[in-house]
């Protein structure tokens, strides 16, 4: 079993037992929306407010231990920080996945068609999954 709070140290963060349950459901589930955790945190916290969320997951952001996953036409959902890696989204359900792929020749090409420097690529693909296909 993962140790949250040696893991929140590890990144420099300031250990609460809301930073906690924001890592046991980002975790446990893979990829979150603000909504979704915050109703899932209201369980835990009932007073818990969105603005405390927000505050927590900025900071764990600028802290690098979070990722922001942006969705088109969707909310954002958020990941721990793994290697380089893409999504698969389920257009149906909105199932989210990780797939591992190496883009080094995609940002390479793209670096050099335009002469800029890239410091950040994020590819999202769009279909339906397994189950919805069904």
């Amino acid at each position: 079993m993962i140790n949250y709070t040696i893991l929140l140290k590890e990144y420099d963060l300031k250990v609460t037992p809301q930073r906690v349950a924001i890592v046991e459901e980002l975790y446990s589930n893979g990829h979150m929306n603000i909504d979704d955790l915050y109703k899932k945190l209201l369980e835990k916290f009932p007073s818990i407010s969105l603005a405390t969320i927000y505050k927590n997951i900025n900071a764990m952001i600028e802290k690098v231990f979070l990722n922001e996953v942006k969705i088109p036409n969707a909310k954002s959902v958020y990941e721990l920080v793994k290697d380089e890696h893409s999504h698969l989204v389920c257009s149906s359900c909105g199932k989210i996945e990780d797939v591992d792929l190496d883009i080094s020749n995609l940002v390479k090409e793209a670096s050099s068609s335009k002469n800029y420097t890239i410091n950040q690529a994020s590819i999202i693909f769009a279909g339906v999954c397994p189950d919805c296909s069904k």
